[in-house]
């Protein structure tokens, strides 16, 4: 049976206080879980201190983090810079920065001969992307509070001339003013930018796994962007760097937000979160083969899109993917996927991949 109800906060505490409820999955801030488990305010944050939790129900959590893209150099062509571009922004502004699981710090290098091509791609990518409303509460104030303290920072305005977004170059700060942005999740259109100055693609990914587990807040996902030349040449060690990446999803090429969008693959944090520091939370939903004591989700997907692919030997049928942000399509291939879905029929995938196609 399932039952949905509304309310605020005095309705999540009857619900998550009810004799009838055995157990919680929350879906929020790490305020929120620790205020579920310990108690509000004062009282909360003494419990907290002293491992005193006062609701002893089973609780399970997905809180979001701080999501790293690595960027590893390689030799790629102005077409990839400009695909891969478009793929950070929609990892960046899908739903306007407002998923859990966004990219915040990009990890670049920037001795990689590129790095000033890459940038401006990306610089453009972030810029053309039609308007999505700020709506998510306390949005605007989080904008100008990184505004004010990144002060260095672009702004970048939207296609819309109306909208702006923050690129931050983290560098340009001291360490200090960094942790803010590295232990902080923006939930806004923010896009952070972290150099390593090694162009070596081994050395840099082992560097940037080492700084994505060292330095920035939580464990819910991280994205890989890497040539397939690049990958073929590291061989093994790729395979290594990639278990050394401590993340509950995983993404190559792609965003992670497919993980969460497949539902048969476990979606969570990385095991070993505890209830005094539980940063992206404990435990797993979707998962729909039942799969026990999961550890982490990798998903891939084609470096290039169709038809370049095939001069390369890679598969895809689709020129743009339906969730980018900068697809034109994307609303009449959403409506048809529903459609099909409703109703499944082989007559209605001609029109599923028209649109696809045009996209």
């Amino acid at each position: 049976f399932l039952y949905i109800t509304k309310g605020g906060v005095e309705m999540g505490e009857f619900l998550c206080n009810h004799d009838l409820v055995d157990d919680i999955h929350i879906t929020g801030s790490g305020a929120s879980h620790d205020a579920i488990i310990f108690g509000p305010g004062k009282e909360g944050v003494e419990n907290k201190k002293n491992n005193r939790p006062k609701n002893p129900r089973r609780i399970t959590s997905e809180l979001g983090a701080v999501c790293p893209t690595i960027v590893v150099p390689g030799p790629w062509t102005e077409k990839d810079l400009a695909f891969q571009a478009e793929n950070i922004a929609t990892q960046k502004l899908h739903n306007s920065g407002f998923n859990c699981v966004a990219s915040q710090v990009l990890v670049v290098s920037d001795t990689w001969d590129l790095f000033p091509e890459f940038e401006t791609a990306v610089s453009a990518a972030l810029k053309q992307t039609p308007q999505r409303p700020l709506y998510y509460p306390g949005a605007q104030k989080r904008l100008d509070r990184y505004a004010s303290l990144y002060h260095k920072a672009d702004t970048l305005t939207a296609a819309d001339g109306k909208t702006t977004r923050l690129l931050i170059r983290l560098n340009e700060y001291d360490k200090d003013v960094c942790h803010y942005a590295e232990k902080t999740e923006a939930f806004t259109p923010l896009l952070c930018e972290m150099t390593i100055p090694e162009n070596d693609p081994k050395v840099f990914l082992k560097q940037a796994v080492e700084y994505c587990n060292r330095d920035l807040f939580g464990t819910l996902g991280a994205n890989i962007i890497i040539h397939p030349k690049t990958r073929k040449a590291m061989g093994k060690e790729f395979d290594s760097l990639l278990a050394e990446l401590q993340y509950g999803c995983t993404a190559i090429n792609t965003w992670t937000g497919l993980g969460f969008l497949l539902t048969q693959t476990p979606w969570g944090a990385f095991p070993g979160h505890t209830a005094d520091d539980i940063q992206s939370g404990v435990g797993v939903v979707h998962n729909t083969l039942l799969l026990e004591n999961t550890e982490r989700t990798i998903i891939e997907a084609p470096f290039r899109p169709f038809p370049r692919n095939l001069l390369h030997g890679g598969f895809t049928l689709l020129p743009k993917p339906a969730w980018f942000v900068t697809n034109k399509n994307s609303l009449k291939i959403a409506q048809k996927l529903f459609d099909f879905q409703y109703k499944p029929s082989w007559l209605k995938l001609p029109g599923i991949f028209w649109h696809a196609l045009r996209g």
